[in-house]
Order: C-alpha cells, then sequence, then structure tokens
C-alpha cells in the first residue's frame, strides 16, 4: 500500500523523509485502527511525496476516522470532511472546507499586476477599499465589490503601467488570514 516493498530490506535510516513518513503510516496502521491520528504527515516533504502520501489518505477516507493535523491549508482543503482553525489554542472556526470558504466569500480579490506602482497609487487606493495589500509584482485588492475600470481608471493617469488583473478564487489560507489577522506571532 505504502510502495516499500522493494526497500524491505534497507534500513530505515537509509530512507527518504517521505519513505519515513509512508513507514509511519504504514505501522499506525499495522493495528487496523478504528480512529487514525496523523500529526504533520506531510511535514517537509517534496510535491511528489506530498501528493502520494495524501492519495494514500484519500483511500482511507471512509473507512477510518482520520484525525489530521497539518499547516498546510491547501492539503486540509484537499482531504478534509471537516476543518476546525485553531489560533492560540482555541478552535476559532469549524466546518467544511466550502463552509469556511463561503464564510467570508463575501469578499472579492483582485490581483492587479502591474509597473511603476508608486506608494502613492497604494495608498489612493486603501481609501477606497478596505483591503490593499502590495505584493510581488503588484497589489490585491479585497472588497465585497471591486469594479475593474474604477481601480484601472485610478492607477492609469498615476503612471501605473498594468500588466494584468484578475479575481483570485479564496483559498483556506485566506480564510485563516481573515479570523486570526496577518501579523507575525511567535
Amino acid at each position: 500500500m505504502m510502495g516499500l516493498t522493494n526497500r524491505a530490506k534497507d534500513q530505515v535510516r537509509k530512507y527518504s523523509g517521505g519513505m519515513k513518513r509512508r513507514l509511519s503510516i504504514a505501522m499506525a496502521l499495522v493495528s487496523d485502527p478504528r480512529v487514525l491520528f496523523l500529526d504533520e504527515p506531510t511535514l517537509g516533504l517534496d510535491p511528489q511525496s506530498r501528493r502520494g502520501i495524501w492519495e494514500h489518505i484519500a483511500e482511507l477516507k471512509g473507512k477510518k476516522t482520520i484525525v489530521l493535523t497539518t499547516h498546510y491549508l491547501e492539503e486540509a482543503d484537499s482531504l478534509a470532511d471537516r476543518i476546525a482553525i485553531i489560533d492560540e489554542g482555541k478552535i476559532i472556526a469549524l466546518g467544511t472546507p466550502r463552509e469556511l470558504k463561503d464564510s467570508i466569500s463575501d469578499m472579492q480579490v483582485m490581483v492587479v499586476r502591474a509597473k511603476n506602482l508608486t506608494p502613492d497609487a497604494v495608498n489612493g487606493l486603501k481609501e477606497i477599499y478596505p483591503e490593499v495589500i502590495e505584493v510581488e509584482g503588484g497589489i490585491e485588492i479585497k472588497a465585497k465589490e471591486l469594479s475593474f475600470s474604477e481601480i484601472v481608471d485610478y492607477l492609469r493617469p498615476r503612471g501605473v503601467d498594468i500588466e494584468s488583473t484578475s479575481l483570485k478564487q479564496i483559498t483556506l489560507d485566506d480564510v485563516f488570514l481573515h479570523l486570526t489577522g496577518k501579523e507575525l506571532r511567535e
């Protein structure tokens, strides 16, 4: 099941990180538990190993109750039926991935990739829209209602060269940041 048969005679210390993670999951399944607890099963793994473990976990859905802790919200979105977002030791949100995203879906997010984006232009947009965040190569604007033409009409006369704009889909990362704030904490 975990694809380790051809390495069965090798010492575990010679396994890669992904192989060790798969071995840990296999060891947890040997006793055929009804409930499986997985604590950060893909931490530090390359994308291929991470995807392989996701597939194994997905195969167990419906057969076992799985409690999974992760900081990878894409992983939670892909695998979980229900998600609890915990901040400072307290559950601050609980629901399906769709319910959690819908809880902030009244917000639209437009990504504007641009050259010559000045601090004055960004500050001016902050007066119009509740949340304007500088990102590499441009800005993200969040609001209940966004007007493409209003944004373009504001930026172009200020010498901003707009390369592209797109509406961004709400992710669990967005939900987490919305609920917990954006500042770095210890």
